[in-house]
């Protein structure tokens, strides 16, 4: 089993939420809505989803760069990284302007998102479901991250794309929402708008073994 680390989290804290008031903004309708991943989950009302999903320069710079540190990623066109569920891109699109040489690949369940990435990258990017067959070869990649996705999957799809991701990389990072605590819990309940898998961090610890994934993985929490 691999690493817990924490390279995402910063970036998570940094964001304000009202859960209580989300749950009372006709939340269900809202799921419904969000789970369509188009223009109102992205860039829509922020009861919907993001409020607004734009580049920033530099916000996605400090995890790509911790990335490549962890993964011993080089600047070279042997280096392949694959994004699962990767939305606009923008760590893809970091992670390229640190390794210009190196080859990126990403796929999102979104039309939307993969339609209005960054035009630099927008050619290595494609419409795909995370638990699908992934159209790569064993051990393709040197690294396969996926920061966000797979707790939107029911279980059964969580293993399917669990298997997929360990196939095609050879070393995986994964960042999942979970919880430590009954406030926790109810803050996630309140707040998540596409979430299926709801699970403590021995949970999806014990999941990642089930499911045959030897991946680091990170856990964001809704303090």
């Amino acid at each position: 089993m691999g690493e817990l680390l924490a390279i995402i989290t910063p970036l998570h804290k940094r964001t304000q939420r009202d859960y209580v008031a989300r749950m009372n903004d006709n939340k269900v309708e809202c799921m419904k809505v969000a789970k369509q991943y188009s223009k109102d989950f992205w860039d829509g009302e922020r009861r919907y989803g993001y409020g607004g999903y734009k580049y920033f320069p530099g916000y996605w710079e400090p995890v790509a760069k911790k990335l490549i540190e962890r993964y011993k990623l080089i600047n070279s066109s042997k280096t392949k990284i694959l994004d699962v569920g990767c939305g606009k891109a923008y760590l893809l699109y970091e992670i390229k302007k640190l390794l210009p040489k190196a080859k990126i690949a990403g796929f999102d369940i979104s039309k939307y998102a993969i339609e209005n990435a960054k035009e630099e990258i927008k050619a290595d990017l494609f419409v795909h479901k995370a638990q699908d067959i992934y159209p790569f070869k064993d051990k393709e990649f040197d690294l396969v991250i996926s920061l966000t996705t797979l707790h939107n999957l029911r279980i059964y799809d969580l293993k399917k794309a669990l298997q997929e991701i360990e196939r095609v990389g050879k070393k995986k990072y994964i960042t999942v929402e979970s919880y430590r605590n009954e406030q926790e819990l109810f803050n996630l309940q309140c707040w998540a708008l596409t979430c299926e898998s709801f699970y403590t961090p021995e949970a999806w610890t014990w999941l990642f073994k089930e499911f045959g994934c030897d991946c680091d993985y990170e856990f964001i929490y809704f303090e």
